[in-house]
Parts: structure tokens; sequence; C-alpha cells
């Protein structure tokens, strides 16, 4: 009897399997690449952001966490924990960082290729609102760097710069290689839209709410947020090691025409506009 009846709840378990309908296929999420060209991934540290939003319902250091998992899921990047971070400015009495020379002795303590900071400006979880402003600042010597930390550059202050800091032959100068200023407003239907391109790999097609959950619930937002930024701040990085690129690509050009005139007993000046024959 107790066989029959296995064989019984077997034949219905087989026909419930039968019967499910297809799986919906997986599709892969967007996935954000960094510019660096290195042997291995770039090291980075988040300090934890400030909270400048004018209200107390944000926790600055749940943001900072998801703007390292955010971190983590660039291609060619690593980040460092958070909780590594803090420990380490505890370590140096480091209360804050209010300039650029404290951000290069935290880069050389934790032995990172650079360090982002950043501040929360907008925070509202009913609409929801979130804004983000972030700084990304090379160690010296660093594969991502080209530059020099001095302490003439406030943290606070470049932390509203929406653009990097231009600098002769496209090197950073301060440290600073990137900046990045979002505000994102869950109403703005842009927004909506990168939010769905956001959750595309990252959601369920079947599910009741699908990618609008990343909208209804503050913590997903957050994640989104932290995202996106992180992706702009890319964006930026290419465009300023592009334009060193097509830089270093003149300036090659410039050197071979000279060369060029000189083997062929012009002036070595290009610009002088005769020949050693007509001066």
């Amino acid at each position: 009897m107790t066989l029959m009846r296995f064989a019984l709840v077997l034949s219905a378990v087989s026909l419930l399997g039968g019967c499910a309908g297809p799986q919906p296929e997986l599709t892969a999420p967007q996935i954000t690449t960094s510019p660096y060209e290195t042997p291995g991934d770039v090291l980075w540290a988040v300090v934890p952001f400030r909270n400048e939003s004018g209200t107390t319902g944000v926790d600055p250091l749940v943001v900072s966490d998801k703007v390292v998992a955010a971190a983590q899921e660039i291609r060619g990047v690593r980040c460092l924990p958070l909780n590594r971070t803090i420990e380490t400015m505890r370590a140096l009495k480091m209360n804050g960082l209010s300039t650029a020379v404290d951000l290069a002795t935290l880069a050389r303590a934790m032995n990172v290729d650079a360090i982002l900071a950043g501040s929360i400006t907008a925070y509202d979880p009913y609409e929801p609102v979130i804004g983000l402003s972030m700084v990304l600042y090379a160690k010296p010597g660093s594969v991502i760097e080209g530059g020099a930390f001095t302490p003439t550059i406030d943290p606070k202050a470049l932390s509203g710069a929406t653009q990097e800091r231009p600098s002769a032959g496209n090197r950073p100068r301060d440290g600073v290689v990137a900046s990045v200023s979002e505000h994102l407003d869950g109403k703005n239907h842009q927004v909506l839209m990168d939010v769905r391109a956001f959750a595309e790999g990252r959601s369920r097609p079947t599910d009741a709410m699908n990618w609008k959950r990343f909208v209804a619930s503050m913590p997903l937002y957050e994640e989104f947020a932290a995202s996106f930024a992180m992706s702009r701040l890319m964006q930026s990085e290419w465009l300023r090691l592009g334009r060193a690129v097509v830089q270093e690509g003149r300036e090659v050009g410039r050197e071979s025409g000279r060369v060029a005139n000189v083997q062929g007993g012009r002036d070595v000046n290009p610009q002088a506009g005769n020949t050693p024959e007509e001066q």
C-alpha cells in the first residue's frame, strides 16, 4: 500500500512539472567598465559620505556602503569595504578629511590607487529623491593619477562640482581626476527610464511591480542612485583619458613633423615658415 501511495505522489509531481510553463529568460544587467589599462584591477577606498541633505532621515553609512557595492560592480575596479576605511581613519586619528593632503595620507596608508569622497545633497524617501555628489582623487604615482596632491583643495567645495577640474596637458590637478553631481527625482520621466534600464537583469519580469519596485522602495532606489552616479563618474573618466590620448597623439604628430622637417633640410622650427636657404 505504501509503495502504491509513493507511486501516485511521484506521478502527481511529474504531471505538475510537465504542466509548468516555460521559465523566463535571464537578461544580463548593464555593466560599467573602467577605462584603466592595467594588468589587474585598480583599488579604491570610499570615505563615508557626508549628509548635507538637510534631513536626518538618511543614514550616510548605509548610502556609503551602497556606493562601495556600486564601485565593486565596475569591471576593472576593486573597492575596499567601508569598515576598512573607517578603521584606518581612526588609526590615523582623522575625524574628517578637510584637505587633499589628508586624502593623500589616507590613500598611502590604505595602499589604494584612489579615494572616493562625496556627500548626500538631497534625500526624500517619499517622492523618492536623492542627490549624490562624488569626487575621485588619485594617489600620487598611481596608474590613474598624473598629477599630485596639494593642500589647496577643499573636498567640501569640490563635492558640488559637476565637472572635472581642467588642467594643462590633460593632467589632473590636486589629485582630482573626476567629479559628478546628480539629483535623481523619482517624478522625472528620464530618471524613471534610467531606473527601468537599471532594473533590467536585476528583477524578474513576472514580478507584480517589476522595475517599479526600485522606485517604491527607498533602499532599492539608493542602490540605483549609487550605481547611476558611479556610471556617470566612469563616463567622465573615459572622456578624460580619451582627451589625454588625443592630446598625446597631437604631440607625437607635431614631433614627427619637426623631425621630418629637420631630415628634409628645412628650418627646425615649423612655425618659422621658411627654409634655411630662404633665411
